[in-house]
Parts: structure tokens; C-alpha cells; sequence
């Protein structure tokens, strides 16, 4: 391991330097004073690499899992610098969200082949990235996990769902579906899914042309169904206002009687008399004895 190589290399410079110097008081040789120089600088610089195996950088969005000669700790190391055990060997995770796209044929309740495009949004739960690691092997939780299932889960909700309700308000609830028992599936395993996104879903040519027509057929029956009850309006209205006309002469008629019409003429007579026009009165003639007046021009 590269800890211990530069530990030796350093503990073998730094005997090399006492050595060294040790001549150098010794016999005053300068040539072991330039040994001592280079013997030092060995050792210093591999000190400084050893030391710096104690430490480990963890990225932003990730953990670490130590594994100590096969002994993994529980405990996950944060994002950030970590001292560790120089000789463990820290394995990283990606906690970070993540996108998973399936293109796939999948067969509708009836039998039908649906086109079924889908996305996964998961990430990894951190405090179960070291169970992840020691679980499934070499950590690859997607290939192994994730993955197989999201597919096989994809085929099972879909085979329960009616190919026409898919191609309205259901696509929401299918996606919802998914989501839901994928999650049961893998969560256990330390893995949380976000959504299941639906993008597209590629319905059979002929169910869509078929759905499309009663769809028009359907918008073309409710825009009859305004328009009739619209004209039955407008009747009702007609018939309430002729309804209301006919009361109102019959009300007016039974308050008008013989005599009241018989003053009114009476008084347009008088009327008409006393006027500057020349005319011919002829007294007695008219209807109900009212007199006759006949314009001389």
C-alpha cells in the first residue's frame, strides 16, 4: 500500500540523514554534508506524503464508506476532509439525485403493445451507503437493483391499466403507480425514488385514430345538446311573453265597459266639434247615437 511504501521510504531517509550527519561531525567530509541534504529532503518530503494519507476528501454530493481489510464501518464519512485510518481503503457514493430513462414496450390490459417512455428520479440514502456496499456487490446498486426492478414494475402497472384511459387523465395515475411500487420494492435496499415522470405514451395508430373520433363525435353531440337547449329557451321565453301579453289585454278588456267607451266618444266628439276645421256635423246618426263628422274638405 502506497502508506506503507512511503512510511519505509521516509524511516529509511531519515536513518540515512543521521547517518549522515553523523560523518559529517566525524570526519568533516563535505561530501556526506551533501548526502545529509538530499537524505533529508527524501525524508521530509515522503514524511509529508505519509502524513497526507491519514487524510481523505470526500466531493460535494457524495459519502464515503471505510473498509478496513474487509471490516466496513457503519458510520459514513461527510463531504468534506476526513482523517481515516491510513490503511483503510474509502470507497465514494454519489448521494446526489440521478436520472434513469427507459424506452420500452410494455402490453396494455387488453393486450395491447404500448410504447412507454419513462424517467426515474432516485438518489442513494447516505446512511445506507455502507449496507449498499456490503449488500450488493461492488456497490452497483443500479445495475443490480434500481434498474431490473424499474422495468419489471413498469410492465406490471401498465398490464393493469386500459390502453385508451392512458391516452387522458390516467397517464398521471400510472406514473403515480410506479412510483409507489418501486419504492416499496427499493427502498428497503437504501435507495429513494423522487417521481416517476412519464414523457411519452406511444398508444397503437388505429386506437388513437379511434379515440380521437369519438372524441369529435362527443364535442359535436354536447354542441348540439347547447344548441337544442338554448331554442327550448328561447321558446319558453316567447311563450312566456305571449303568455303575458294575452293576461294583460284580458285584464285591460275586463276593466273597459260600454259606458266608459261610450264617454270617451262623447268627449272625442266634443272635441273634434270645437275645433277651427270646417266640418259637417250630422247629429244622431253614428253608432250608440253618437253624431257624425264629415271633414268638408
Amino acid at each position: 500500500m502506497l502508506f506503507i511504501l512511503t512510511l519505509v521510504i521516509s524511516i529509511g531517509a531519515l536513518f540515512a540523514w543521521i547517518s549522515s550527519r553523523r560523518k559529517v561531525v566525524q570526519e568533516r567530509n563535505p561530501l556526506y554534508g551533501r548526502t545529509a541534504g538530499i537524505a533529508g529532503f527524501v525524508a521530509g518530503l515522503f514524511a509529508l506524503i505519509t502524513i497526507a494519507q491519514t487524510f481523505t476528501m470526500i466531493p460535494a454530493g457524495h459519502v464515503g464508506v471505510v473498509n478496513f481489510f474487509g471490516i466496513v464501518s457503519p458510520r459514513t464519512l461527510p463531504a468534506g476532509i476526513n482523517f481515516v485510518n491510513p490503511l483503510a481503503n474509502v470507497i465514494k457514493f454519489s448521494i446526489q439525485t440521478k436520472e434513469l430513462k427507459e424506452n420500452m414496450q410494455v402490453l396494455s390490459k387488453e393486450g395491447l403493445t404500448i410504447g412507454l417512455e419513462i424517467s426515474a428520479l432516485y438518489r442513494l440514502d447516505p446512511d445506507s451507503a455502507a449496507r449498499v456496499y456490503q449488500t450488493i456487490s461492488g456497490g452497483d446498486y443500479e445495475e443490480i437493483v434500481l434498474i431490473p426492478q424499474f422495468r419489471s414494475i413498469c410492465r406490471a402497472v401498465t398490464a393493469s391499466f386500459q390502453a385508451s384511459a392512458l391516452y387522458s387523465t390516467e397517464r398521471e395515475r400510472l406514473g403515480e403507480n410506479i412510483q409507489k411500487e418501486l419504492s416499496k420494492i427499493v427502498s428497503a435496499r437504501g435507495i429513494t425514488v423522487e417521481s416517476t415522470p412519464l414523457r411519452n405514451v406511444a398508444l397503437p395508430t388505429q386506437l388513437t385514430e379511434a379515440i380521437e373520433q369519438k372524441q369529435r363525435a362527443d364535442q359535436e353531440s354536447q354542441r348540439m345538446e347547447f344548441i337544442l337547449t338554448k331554442e327550448k329557451q328561447e321558446a319558453d321565453r316567447k311563450r312566456i311573453e305571449a303568455q303575458g301579453i294575452a293576461d294583460f289585454q284580458k285584464i285591460v278588456a275586463a276593466g273597459i265597459s260600454e259606458q266608459l267607451l261610450r264617454w270617451k266618444g262623447i268627449e272625442a266628439t266634443e272635441k273634434l266639434a270645437s275645433s277651427t276645421n270646417a266640418k259637417v256635423v250630422i247629429v244622431g246618426s253614428g253608432k250608440d247615437g253618437l253624431p257624425i263628422i264629415l271633414d268638408t274638405k
